[in-house]
């Protein structure tokens, strides 16, 4: 009897695991159908207006011309101002967040002791959950008036200011991806390193860092990503001003107002034009051009993770 009844607990505990597992896998297998419909409810919204907008502006038009102006007439759809403009923020936002990003997770991998680590670590990323607006008059109300005592010739509403915001922003993406990259490399490869009498220095930048070269450079995609879709922060800091930027006269480029694509789209979903004018069928082809550019860094950041990726035994 004691047998039997040790039997059937056995048998409903392997029962209820059972229903259990069964129930995760109906769970996240509805997440991840619900994140494909997601997606492409959003693509179908994008492209269903986009091409009511391209039925009147030709994509040509649209794509080479360098007049952005659709709420005042005469209007002008040329997104290349945009573009350009979204370009220099993120060229900006990639100088400062690329090396700070790496360096620093150079210290937190092969320098730092575990304690230190579990300090910096979460303190670091937590410039990630600060709102963007925040970023945005930060750099409006403190860090343009100090830049201006070094650069006279600043202006209120910069690019500049608004790389190096959207830069902190996202040095956390940079260093916490390439610090995974850099734990994920074995020790053998170090204390093979070390044997043949290499400094941790030497170690940690001949061996540990090609090593993981190929998580380090999606994290540079990712965080690109990343800044090339910033709206709220670029927006207050670098002003709604569209123009051809020159990225051959820095002082041109960056120390004058720029508008970015997200801006734009902003400034079009604040204005009063009618929902079913050209002006804002025109945000819809913006947003898919960011989607497309955006895409195509991820589909850039998965082939060179898959191509260069090492793998150890």
């Amino acid at each position: 009897m004691e047998h039997q009844k040790d039997s059937k607990e056995s048998f409903l505990k392997e029962r209820a695991s059972s229903n259990k597992g069964l129930l995760a896998k109906y769970v996240f297998f509805f997440c991840a159908i619900l994140s494909i419909v997601i997606t492409g409810a959003i693509i179908f919204v994008l492209l269903s207006d986009a091409i009511v907008f391209f039925s009147h502006i030709s994509p040509i038009a649209f794509f080479t011309g360098t007049q952005w102006n659709p709420l005042i007439k005469p209007e002008h759809y040329g997104v290349l101002p945009l573009i350009t403009g979204t370009l220099t923020i993120t060229l900006g936002a990639a100088i400062i967040a690329v090396p700070t990003g790496v360096l620093t997770a150079i210290f937190l991998s092969e320098y730092a002791s575990d304690g230190f680590r579990s300090i910096v670590k979460p303190a670091l990323e937590i410039l990630a959950g600060i709102p963007t607006i925040v970023y945005g008059y930060f750099a409006l109300v403190y860090l343009t008036p100090l830049l201006s005592g070094v650069l006279p010739t600043i202006r209120t509403f910069n690019a500049l200011s608004g790389s190096i915001v959207v830069g902190i922003m996202i040095i956390p993406m940079v260093s916490s991806i390439t610090e995974d990259a850099m734990n994920a490399v074995p020790n053998s490869l170090r204390e093979g390193g070390y044997a043949l009498g290499a400094t941790k220095f030497k170690v940690s930048t001949t061996i540990v860092v090609p090593a993981a070269l190929s998580g380090i450079i999606s994290s540079f995609i990712l965080a690109i990503s990343r800044a090339i879709g910033e709206t709220m922060a670029v927006t207050i800091a670098a002003g709604k001003y569209p123009r051809m930027v020159n990225l051959l006269k820095p002082d041109e480029a960056f120390l004058k107002p720029v508008e970015t694509m997200t801006a734009a789209m902003v400034e079009i979903g604040m204005s009063d034009v009618s929902g079913q004018t050209i002006a804002y069928k025109s945000l819809f082809a913006i947003g898919l051009t960011l989607f497309g550019i955006t895409f195509l860094m991820n589909l850039i950041s998965n082939f060179i993770k898959s191509r260069y990726r090492e793998e150890y035994e």
